[in-house]
């Protein structure tokens, strides 16, 4: 027997649309963090790759350790931007800018002709979905005015209240 109360039961006619968002997620973050994470995946295949179709150890180690490293970077640039912190955007930027370029530079040559193209498509992907979501980091109900403007020195004389001087 648990001590915890039975799970919220939902009230007939409350959709699942219904509840508003939290106030500080950003549009595309949660898709942002899943091609991050669909990069690491890539940055993992190609050392499972790299292990399999290896003919010399030393080379071989060289690129499982760099993959090891980039997948373990997309990871954290993914768990930083579920956690809303601005570095996030600009790492999967500069990830996505170098996905594609990094896989075109292995020259897409058998093994690893599959996971070169979908490290370039991933890539311009992620490098898309961040440059679409960057201008919506401000929520719709902040004031957009400027507060050094006064509105009501925008009226003409006869509008405005008569002021009573200090006697």
């Amino acid at each position: 027997m648990t001590s915890r109360p039975p799970a919220a039961v939902p009230q007939p006619g409350a959709g699942a649309g219904t509840t508003p968002p939290a106030a500080g997620l950003r549009p595309g973050r949660c898709l942002i963090a899943v091609l991050l994470l669909a990069a690491a995946a890539m940055d993992l295949a190609r050392c499972g790759i790299v292990l399999a179709a290896a003919r010399h150890p030393a080379p071989a180690t060289g690129l499982v350790a760099a993959g090891l490293a980039a997948a373990a970077l997309t990871l954290h640039s993914a768990r930083g931007c579920q956690r809303g912190r601005r570095w996030s955007a600009w790492a999967a930027l500069l990830i996505g800018a170098a996905s594609a370029p990094q896989a075109a530079a292995s020259g897409f040559h058998p093994p690893y002709t599959i996971p070169d193209i979908a490290t370039a498509a991933l890539g311009v992907l992620l490098t898309v979905t961040v440059l679409a979501t960057a201008g919506q980091a401000r929520q719709p109900e902040q004031l957009t005015e400027n507060p050094c403007i006064d509105l009501g020195s925008t009226r003409s004389p006869a509008a405005r209240p008569a002021r009573t001087s200090p006697q």
